[in-house]
């Protein structure tokens, strides 16, 4: 078995070129048309509440629509992509808000700081903002890890997906069983 997976039939039709058959064409077509349930994906109620999730899932299935693969068989698989994806994008948000505080505390604390006379007090303020935005600091980092792993999620279901439906392509029957002539049958067996 080659190495690479068999190109689907709409490429094979949109190339005008192959070593297959019409035949052949034609058993994969009905090949990979076997494969799908016949019914669109279907939007879950979470994420047609998430205005991003929705969003994702509106330009993944307008690409199925394209590719001919919007099939109901991979909805569990698209709307929790699209959810992940929301997830993902609020967690940036996150992370974006707390950079921009810890940057503007860290100014308005160095302008506070100037205005007070009594060194003591100076050095009090100075420990408490520390570890105020080292807890901060902390809080970026475990939005950056949990959004590491919610990245990993996407990569994850994106490579699943890629051969998911690569595997189904191979499980096409490349080659037309060949009818036998039954005259030609019925001449040998003389």
């Amino acid at each position: 078995m080659s190495g690479r997976p068999p190109k689907p039939y709409l490429v094979l039709a949109a190339e005008k070129k192959s070593h297959c058959t019409k035949a052949e064409l034609r058993q994969r077509d009905q090949g990979e048309k076997a494969l799908l349930s016949g019914s669109s994906l279907k939007e879950r109620l979470e994420v047609k509440n998430n205005v991003q999730a929705h969003k994702e899932f509106l330009r993944l299935s307008k690409l199925l629509n394209t590719l001919e693969k919007n099939d109901s068989i991979y909805e569990p698989v698209i709307n929790r992509y699209c959810l992940i994806q929301a997830e993902c994008n609020d967690l940036e948000e996150q992370k974006i808000y707390f950079y921009n505080l810890v940057k503007e505390l860290k100014e308005s604390f160095k302008n506070v700081v100037e205005e007070i006379e009594d060194r003591e007090s100076a050095a009090l303020m100075l420990m408490d903002h520390s570890r105020q935005m080292a807890v901060m600091q902390n809080g970026i980092i475990k939005l950056d890890a949990n959004l590491q792993t919610k990245r990993k999620m996407l990569l994850d279901i994106e490579r699943e997906s890629i051969m998911t439906i690569a595997s189904a392509l191979r499980n096409v029957p490349r080659k037309v069983e060949k009818k036998e002539n039954p005259l030609a049958k019925a001449l040998a067996n003389d």
